[in-house]
């Protein structure tokens, strides 16, 4: 099996985009930690708060932002994105490459767990890897995953933030902006892990 592909430092995306599209997609498997939870960059740090997101009529906050999504990017459509947008709910961050085969097969899955959770749980795409803007379009029209946002991350600002290092990987955020998870799930893990975000 491959090994695992790493993002790209800015200047050598396009190279990185080359050589990783003539392999196959690769992964690694996360360490467990002793409460059978995987572990994670942060996994067991507590969210910090950050900021809050909007007042509310009377001048009040509405949701305290955790530190954990004080980050901001471009959709692949090329509007603005901020993570405090995912604050106040458990979020899937699904990273992904529009060259990867594997990403491909298992965009079906990502798209019904976002659908059958909808209102609950935020799903995100988190696409980079040198896939190229173009190319991100066209792979979300073609597996049908336009039903939630999904970042450009060419540059790889996302992907370092949260220590992802290779293409169909997932990070599980809780609501109180715990990271819980970081690395590959199978479909149904990814469905059981979902079911008990809170």
């Amino acid at each position: 099996m491959p090994g695992p592909r790493t993002a790209p430092l800015p200047g050598v995306a396009a190279l990185t985009a080359v050589v990783l599209a003539l392999a196959a997609c690769g992964g690694t498997e996360p360490s467990a930690a002793p409460d059978g939870t995987t572990a994670g960059p942060s996994a067991a740090a507590p969210p910090t708060t950050a900021g809050t997101v909007g007042p509310t009529a009377s001048g009040a906050t509405d949701t305290a932002v955790p530190e954990t999504l004080t980050f901001t990017g471009r959709t692949i459509d090329g509007a603005a994105f901020s993570g405090s947008s995912l604050a106040g709910k458990p979020a899937v961050l699904w990273f992904w490459a529009a060259w990867c085969t594997r990403c491909r097969a298992v965009a079906d899955e990502v798209a019904a767990v976002q659908r059958e959770n909808a209102g609950r749980v935020n799903v995100v795409g988190v696409a980079g890897l040198g896939s190229g803007a173009e190319a991100m379009r066209r792979f979300a029209k073609e597996t049908g995953i336009e039903g939630f946002p999904h970042l450009a991350d060419d540059d790889g600002q996302v992907w370092r933030r949260f220590k992802v290092t290779s293409q169909e990987q997932y990070v599980l955020i809780d609501s109180a902006g715990t990271v819980v998870h970081t690395g590959p799930l199978s479909p149904a893990d990814l469905r059981k892990r979902v079911a008990g975000l809170n």
